[in-house]
């Protein structure tokens, strides 16, 4: 892997971001402040050539570098970038990239990744990392971010200089799938405070206090949170377009439960949490901030 050296540590030079959504267009901002020449591609390709600075491309093959970074919102999306003409494979091929890196920053199952980086390794020689994020749209922009690192110890090593230029916090869980299940028991408290929160709105506008106050008093006791640092004014104004939508936060409480299955664990709150979220994408709220369960709550 061809190395700069950016300030104190080194930074992989030859890096794609593919995805350029709500986070992958911070990351790839912060990556490219911080001198990192940054191959861009996304499938609605003006959000890439959006992103001052960066090398849009016209397909994954064109953007196949050593080390690719992908932000899509489940592992479909990420198989679907390796095959055909225009896919990575092609153009790692052309570009004559032997052992490339391929990072899956979003929340995905543990099994299934584990077992799509056991085949990649196998049938292509890709290494495949899974660094699940946590920290919000906010947490992206400020370069904040928490990684949650899964893979080979050595290749997981050369690229914490390249994830520290975007996330505050970056910890190596173990092998491809253990940053999944680290991000699993980060959804665990997201969604449970997400409905506990929304469940506290519900009752003090049905007894007519007013939520900037109530929320004042959280805020300044055990119940503060960054939930509600970053999403308060949300309840306040009824606002829920947008974010972090209700139909991904069930997805990967859906991860959850196949992973308590598998280690013979029952999770009650995960479980009620599912539930009360099947329930309000059964409504119709699935495309909302997972907020919004607060709607469907006070239905």
């Amino acid at each position: 892997m061809t190395q700069i050296t950016n300030a104190e540590t080194p930074v992989p030079s030859s890096v794609a971001l593919l995805g350029t959504g709500p986070m992958g267009a911070p990351i790839a901002r912060n990556l490219i402040a911080a001198g990192v020449p940054l191959k861009l591609w996304n499938r609605t390709a003006h959000k890439a050539r959006a992103i001052h600075g960066g090398q849009p491309t016209d397909s994954p093959a064109e953007a196949a570098s050593a080390v690719v970074l992908t932000v899509l919102p489940d592992l479909p999306q990420v198989e679907q970038l390796l095959h055909g003409p225009g896919g990575l494979l092609a153009g790692w091929k052309v570009n004559r990239i032997d052992n490339p890196v391929l990072v899956v920053h979003g929340t995905v199952s543990p099994v299934a990744v584990a077992a799509f980086a056991a085949e990649c390794r196998k049938t292509h020689g890709i290494t495949v990392i899974d660094a699940p994020l946590s920290g919000g749209i906010i947490g992206a922009e400020e370069g904040r971010l928490s990684i949650m690192v899964g893979g080979p110890g050595d290749v997981v090593k050369r690229l914490k200089p390249l994830f520290e230029l975007y996330g505050a916090t970056v910890l190596r869980f173990g092998n491809t799938g253990a940053g999944s299940i680290a991000k699993a028991c980060n959804q665990i408290v997201v969604a449970a405070t997400v409905t506990a929160i929304s469940e506290a709105m519900v009752l003090a506008e049905a007894s007519g206090l007013d939520l900037g106050h109530v929320q004042e008093i959280l805020a300044g006791g055990l119940a503060n949170s960054e939930v509600l640092r970053q999403k308060g004014q949300r309840w306040i104004e009824a606002d829920f377009d947008g974010g972090g939508s209700a139909k991904n936060q069930l997805k990967d409480l859906t991860f959850i439960a196949e992973i308590a299955a598998e280690s013979g664990l029952d999770l009650p709150v995960s479980s009620s949490v599912r539930s009360a979220f099947q329930t309000m994408i059964s409504q119709g709220l699935g495309e909302l901030d997972h907020t919004g369960i607060y709607l469907s709550i006070r239905a």
